[in-house]
């Protein structure tokens, strides 16, 4: 089968897999009243060893990107930045009840919406009251997503002091066409200050995010971001597949016409990956490239690579706690999600509450899958138990069989690789080992693979 049809074929929505069972397949079978338990028993099994990741999301932005499906609300009243630190904090003390002693950080990573929508002096509130009741890894990340257009010199000062030395900045495309359309505006000069700036405070990695498939988006456009972001040589590059989905994101349907096709998205990519080859980026896994003297790099050469809710990092910890309207935690054993809505996850903590509205306890069988499906995203192999064979389907063999005479996959026995070409197709390789989708009948909203 060529190229073009493998892609018509496995162009189909499918999880992007920072989780499994993915949250639109959890059991739900958690009652908030038993996360604390849960959380406890989780700590002293794996905490003190490895450390606590925390993501605490920040969800307020000035201005409407079209593109985003983060969980945001969009206000220019800075009035909010009090009252949602002040739940933020009171919902980390709770925490720090059932860990029952004081924790090691072993990452920080602030998540939004926009951080930087957050003053410095806010920032430095609310990252000094969660470190005066933790010790710090000495091989710690402290990370921050930063809007070009209001990191200032102050927030780069402030959170270095606080011990952040990673930054990722919210590139996209640097086409005046795409960014009108997008609602993203930020000319380069803007991203070019802010990168010099970061370097300047210490900051020994600094990311990009891109996105290919945007509209009005050609290959034309692309090599002239790309020309622009090599010249800024950021450390990372995160090139993102544009994740169109109007039903969820109706604001997305007002340049839908003006989309790549399934052809002209798969060139941008090719495109994209070959100009990042040339300018000695390697590629980490799915989205993700580094230049090798990276940790990230490190991490897939020496095999500690690890995936979670905020996409690959090299911290070991099983247990990242979530913090913040919406936020999703994996203590290992289980996930919770909190309240999306800003208003009711603040009333639901001042109230001395959980402020979880889903989750969902790990089963034998689903720790076994996500080893494995965690194992082929981050190394591109793995190895297939006797348990995993005895759990597989007709269907999903036939599924397998499929992608080894589609040169997909290997199988040596035991050992499955992904090859050079499956790369691209992760996702969908992953699908096939994910029991808890191949018995869903009704219908999820995912992201197309491609």
């Amino acid at each position: 089968m060529g190229n073009f049809a493998l892609i018509k074929k496995y162009n189909t929505p499918a999880p992007r897999y920072t989780s499994y069972p993915t949250v639109p397949l959890w059991d739900n079978d958690l009652l908030s009243e038993d996360w604390g338990e849960l959380v406890s028993k989780s700590f002293s099994m794996y905490g003190k060893e490895d450390g606590v990741s925390l993501y605490i999301h920040l969800p307020f932005c000035e201005s409407l990107c079209i593109y985003c499906g983060c969980n945001k609300r969009i206000t220019k009243n800075h009035g909010v930045e009090e009252p949602y630190l002040d739940a933020l904090i009171q919902e980390w003390k709770k925490y720090l009840e059932y860990f029952g002693e004081k924790p090691q950080i072993s990452g920080i990573h602030l998540g939004g919406g926009t951080p930087t929508f957050f003053s410095p002096q806010s920032l430095n509130y609310l990252i000094s009251s969660i470190l005066k009741s933790a010790e710090v890894s000495e091989n710690r990340e402290f990370s921050f997503e930063g809007h070009p257009n209001n990191t200032t010199k102050e927030h780069l000062e402030v959170l270095a002091e606080l011990g952040f030395d990673r930054v990722s900045f919210g590139i996209q495309d640097f086409d005046e066409t795409v960014q009108q359309a997008i609602h993203r505006i930020q000319h380069f000069e803007k991203v070019q200050k802010a990168t010099d700036q970061a370097r300047s405070f210490g900051y020994t990695s600094i990311n990009f995010d891109l996105i290919y498939g945007l509209p009005h988006q050609t290959l034309l456009t692309l090599e002239d971001t790309f020309e622009k972001v090599i010249s800024l040589s950021p450390d990372r590059i995160a090139f993102y597949s544009y994740a169109h989905v109007p039903s969820s994101f109706p604001a997305q349907k007002s340049y839908e016409n003006h989309l790549p096709n399934e052809l002209e998205k798969r060139e941008l990519y090719e495109f994209g990956k070959k100009k990042l080859r040339e300018a000695g980026y390697v590629e980490i896994g799915m989205d993700h490239f580094s230049k090798k003297e990276d940790p990230l790099y490190l991490a897939l050469q020496q095999g500690t690579l690890h995936r979670n809710f905020m996409g690959f990092t090299t911290s070991p910890s099983k247990i990242l706690i979530g913090l913040g309207a919406s936020s999703i935690s994996d203590i290992h054993l289980a996930y919770a999600q909190n309240e999306k809505s800003i208003n009711s996850y603040q009333s639901v903590i001042a109230k001395g509450d959980w402020a979880i509205t889903k989750g969902h306890r790990m089963t034998n069988e689903d720790l076994m899958i996500r080893d494995f499906i965690l194992d082929l995203i981050c190394n591109h192999q793995s190895i297939i138990s006797r348990d995993l064979w005895g759990i597989l389907s007709e269907n999903q063999l036939l599924q397998l069989g499929e992608m080894q005479q589609e040169k997909l996959v290997e199988l040596d026995g035991n050992q499955l690789q992904v090859t050079k070409d499956g790369v691209l197709f992760i996702r969908q390789i992953c699908k096939v080992f994910d029991n808890r989708l191949q018995n869903q009948t009704r219908e999820l909203v995912f992201s197309k693979a491609i």
